[in-house]
């Protein structure tokens, strides 16, 4: 852009232009921003985010950037750096109806590093699938990095009890039974502050102009009214390389020139409202075929239908149609004619970033808009899910660093006069300082601006320049300082503790006692899900017995110091097996030098 008397200095680095959709559908442009949170409706309804918060338990003592923050690449895979923390004000959280109440988790900067395998790489879908729920957490990533999480909240029912984890066959839904605490985005977090979405990511949808409508008065989001014209964006990847979509697609799944309409669960309320799907109100509770079709388990009956235990409370009160005969034709109800969407949430079709076909997620909601089973995708995967959490390898090729490290900081991408005088816009990141100099030969440099904070809320800054008349002038700006901020992760870490401490920290000779480990839920590499199995728990030589794992952050153990074992301190060591699918058979965490044996007898 030149205008008279004034030149241009830009400051972008040229890149390769990739049409990877796995690479490109990510959104980084708020990536300079601090993430931010409303505490409360009062500040919603102000504008009144906040950077830093604390409910006493779960802290962001500093500002964290929001969302992705590092993407790069391998021939086999994708990797992602996020803080989990979406680039839009998320919040508040209630537990309760009438909003009295706080819900008792905030989020906090997950500092998260995971691959997605690429698409080109991937095998054929395989017969027996996996469940979402014996593996982490996060079954993929949303595109501004956020965590997608499955339909369930954790707790299972089994012989007439719930728990989580649990053993049993009924899956409580997350939507049906936790949405009191979704935030207006319809999303909250668990209680390690990982933020996460099980239903429909309304604020993301908006984000990506995905047939949402917001009242700012109200700070609410909702399903447009509109007739939906256009195919909806990539909102997501899930650990498996399939994309998963918004809830509009192309009418005829290979004609792109078919016109535009949501896509139809393929489940439907076992409620007996529909012509051949039994009422469980009215028998027993029994498993529906789709939740026995990947099990080796013997079925278990759920709970006897009533107040505490509705209708839609767990994910098998819903039927598959394609397991089911419709009465009026006499044959069964047929997938892409009566509904859009397999048992998995899939559908094969093409797509725009996908011109020559692919099996897709489809994200589920009603013709009124309310989210609906199996909402992003089922209990099971549909391709091979061998992504998750892992550092990014020495040779992976950088495609994108955003936040502070961003190679466009200080990059000038606009410049107006008026008037004489020079108004200049630049890529800021928020807690940067700048620096704007002028040249007339571009080699020497004078100070025009020593000083300009970097505008909040924002991922750019202006400053107006008084009139040079008569002057041919180039424009450089240079970062000169950044606020603190909180770093966790922000790039991978060679390694982090698992073990953060063990109480009681010493130990008599002869004596049997019970340690708690507390573990590290930062750590690298990452902690193994809550269920995961122990292996090993030692001090020193000795092998503790007992080991039961309290909660994602405690393990318990009981050990029995031997007389003849020498007085001083020996290493503590946790032993867990290794994430599905993955390099690593085991993942082993140690205290070194973390327990004193002391002198004694009984």
């Amino acid at each position: 852009m030149k205008f008279p008397g004034i030149l241009l200095l830009l400051s972008l680095a040229a890149s390769a232009v990739h049409a990877d959709p796995q690479l490109t559908s990510w959104f980084t442009s708020g990536s300079g921003k601090y993430a931010r949170i409303y505490t409360s409706d009062a500040d919603k309804l102000a504008g009144r985010g906040v950077t830093t918060w604390s409910n006493g338990r779960q802290s962001q003592d500093q500002p964290a950037y929001a969302g992705v923050q590092a993407i790069s690449y391998s021939d086999q895979w994708i990797y992602l750096s996020t803080t989990d923390l979406p680039p839009y004000t998320i919040g508040p959280w209630y537990d309760d109806p009438g909003r009295s109440r706080p819900f008792v988790n905030m989020p906090a900067n997950q500092g998260v590093h995971y691959r997605i395998p690429r698409t080109a790489t991937l095998p054929p879908p395989p017969k027996i699938k996996t469940q979402t729920s014996s593996r982490e957490d996060a079954v993929g990533y949303l595109v501004d990095g956020v965590a997608l999480f499955d339909p369930t909240d954790g707790f299972t029912y089994s012989n007439g009890t719930e728990r989580n984890p649990g053993p049993g066959q009924w899956h409580r839904d997350a939507y049906f039974n936790e949405r009191v605490t979704f935030d207006p985005g319809n999303s909250h977090q668990q209680n390690m502050g990982k933020y996460h979405n099980h239903a429909d990511p309304l604020a993301l949808r908006y984000l990506m102009d995905d047939h949402i409508d917001f009242n700012p008065a109200a700070g609410t989001y909702s399903e447009s009214r509109a007739k939906p014209t256009k195919h909806s964006p990539i909102l997501g990847w899930v650990r498996d390389g399939y994309p998963i979509y918004g809830p509009y697609g192309f009418a005829n799944p290979m004609d792109p020139a078919s016109g535009i309409r949501r896509m139809v669960s393929g489940f439907v309320k076992r409620d007996g409202a529909m012509p051949g799907v039994d009422d469980l109100s009215r028998g027993a509770r029994t498993l529906p075929v789709w939740a026995l079709r990947n099990s080796s388990r013997p079925p278990e009956d759920g709970p006897t239908v009533s107040s505490r235990a509705p209708i839609g409370r767990y994910l098998e009160d819903w039927a598959y149609l394609g397991d089911l005969t419709n009465p009026a034709t006499g044959r069964s109800y047929q997938l892409g004619t009566d509904f859009d969407l397999n048992e998995y949430n899939v559908r094969y079709c093409v797509t725009p970033e996908f011109p020559q076909g692919t099996y897709a997620y489809f994200m589920c909601i009603t013709a009124d808009g309310a989210p609906t089973m199996p909402y992003n995708l089922n209990r099971y995967f549909f391709g091979t899910p061998t992504g998750g959490t892992s550092s990014e390898p020495e040779n992976a090729t950088p495609y994108f660093k955003g936040g502070p490290d961003s190679s466009n900081d200080g990059h000038i991408t606009n410049m107006e006069q008026a008037h004489g005088d020079i108004t200049l816009t630049w890529q800021s990141v928020e807690g940067g300082t700048y620096k704007v100099e002028s040249s007339t030969d571009d080699h020497h440099w004078n100070t025009v601006v020593a000083t300009k904070s970097a505008a909040q809320k924002m991922v750019s800054t202006s400053i107006r320049i008084p009139a040079m008349p008569g002057q041919d002038l180039a424009f450089r700006v240079t970062r000169t300082s950044l606020a603190d901020y909180d770093r966790t992760s922000i790039l991978p870490e060679v390694s982090s503790p698992g073990i953060r401490g063990i109480t009681p920290a010493a130990g008599v000779r002869g004596n049997t006692f019970v340690v708690t480990l507390q573990l590290n839920p930062r750590s690298h590499p990452m902690l193994p899900p809550p269920h995961a199995p122990i292996l090993r728990v030692a001090i020193g030589g000795v092998e503790c017995q007992d080991c039961v794992r309290v909660d994602y952050q405690t393990v318990r153990a009981t050990v029995t110091l031997p007389q003849s074992i020498r007085p001083g301190s020996e290493d503590v060591t946790l032993v867990f097996p290794g994430p599905p699918d993955t390099p690593q058979d085991i993942v082993s965490y140690t205290l070194a030098k973390g327990f004193e044996v002391r002198e004694g007898a009984n």
